[in-house]
């Protein structure tokens, strides 16, 4: 018996080597909630099944992931293997060496006609900021949201309603960084969107910015996580919040809250994959990036959530969500009844200014 149940052991072992088969646990970073469960649909679980050899470990720790991805590479102890990662901060990791450099055609799968991904993704996001380790995932949009049952009569409709105290009385959630906050302040006091960024370009600029949030200051509510600014509007601890479209869809189709979205001056971003520098298994990491950035499961990914896929040819198969059956193109910030004034967000201009202006909105909070 015993000789037996060696034999089989054996031939277990001879089995998986022979089928290129082993154990491999891929730790991914990533937003938590609404927008993890949809990488999890879409990418991580068929993944897994069809790779019965790979787990993947969901850490949700991407809101400080720059901060963590350059202390592990700094050390040498580097046990992230794949970040999603805003634009902005993948230029600065990669300026400053933290990343692993991108080969696009040789990293990721070419279009269902040929197109290499080079080509296949929107122009010049694989690119961005001169930099070339990113990989683009979505474009999506921070907006706000608001309670429908907060004001009476008339409901907000632009960005200025949201610094209007008076007319439209609550707490604000806001995000804890200076990142759209300050455009928005500009925009609200009267800078035409389009000089938004010529005007933080100056002190006078900036001081205008802040002296704009000084006047909902102490009705702010902060949020630091993508999950918190649904849940703040839900439970009424706030009447009007920004928030990442896709939540606020969560929020609003799927889980039925009394909130309504409020596209003006949406911030148009886009959020990608980056890969440490000095990644344990870089091998396994390019298969599953290969895999997970492919047409069809960019497209794949906004059947849960309304966040647009960052490839040409994914954009044609987008449909209707998984599980409610609604079409899911009415519900995408490029959408052109969403987009009529859009907030074009610019990495490279954050890149240049992020350090400084992190430091001058900390010490703001701080006062």
């Amino acid at each position: 018996m015993k000789y037996k149940m060696k034999s089989a052991a054996a031939a277990a072992a001879l089995a998986l080597c022979a089928g290129g088969v082993h154990a491999t646990d891929l730790t991914i970073v990533s937003w938590g909630g609404a927008y993890t469960a949809s990488q999890q649909k879409a990418y991580h679980d068929p993944y897994m099944a069809a790779n019965p050899g790979v787990k993947i470990v969901n850490d949700d720790s991407a809101a400080e992931g720059l901060a963590k991805l350059r202390a592990q590479v700094e050390s040498g102890k580097v046990t992230w293997d794949i970040v999603d990662m805003v634009a902005a901060d993948a230029i600065v990791a990669c300026d400053e060496g933290l990343l692993e450099q991108v080969d696009p055609d040789s990293w990721l799968a070419a279009a269902p006609d040929g197109t290499p991904a080079s080509k296949d993704f929107f122009a010049g996001t694989l690119t961005i900021g001169g930099t070339n380790c990113f990989i683009p995932q979505i474009v999506y949009s921070t907006t706000f949201g608001y309670r429908t049952d907060a004001f009476k009569g008339r409901q907000p409709s632009t960005i200025a309603d949201v610094f209007d105290l008076k007319t439209f009385p609550g707490k604000r959630g806001l995000e804890k960084k200076p990142i759209a906050n300050l455009e928005w302040a500009l925009i609200a006091d009267g800078v035409p969107g389009k000089d938004v960024y010529k005007a933080l370009s100056t002190p006078a600029g900036v001081d205008r910015a802040f002296a704009k949030l000084d006047t909902i200051k102490d009705q702010v509510i902060w949020w630091t996580k993508g999950a918190q600014p649904p849940q703040l509007l839900a439970d009424g601890e706030v009447a009007i919040s920004s928030a990442y479209n896709g939540r606020l869809f969560s929020a609003i189709v799927e889980k039925k809250q009394p909130i309504a979205m409020l596209w003006d001056w949406q911030a148009f971003d886009l959020d990608g994959w980056v890969v440490p520098k000095g990644v344990k298994d870089l091998k396994a990491v390019k298969k599953y990036l290969r895999y997970a950035t492919d047409t069809q499961r960019l497209a794949d990914q906004a059947k849960y959530i309304s966040y647009g896929p960052a490839r040409y040819s994914s954009a044609p198969r987008v449909g209707k969500h998984a599980d409610l059956g609604i079409d899911m193109k009415p519900h995408m910030p490029t959408s052109p009844e969403n987009a009529k004034t859009i907030l074009i967000f610019d990495y490279v201009w954050w890149a240049d200014h992020r350090a400084e202006l992190d430091e001058r909105f900390n010490a703001w909070l701080a006062k």
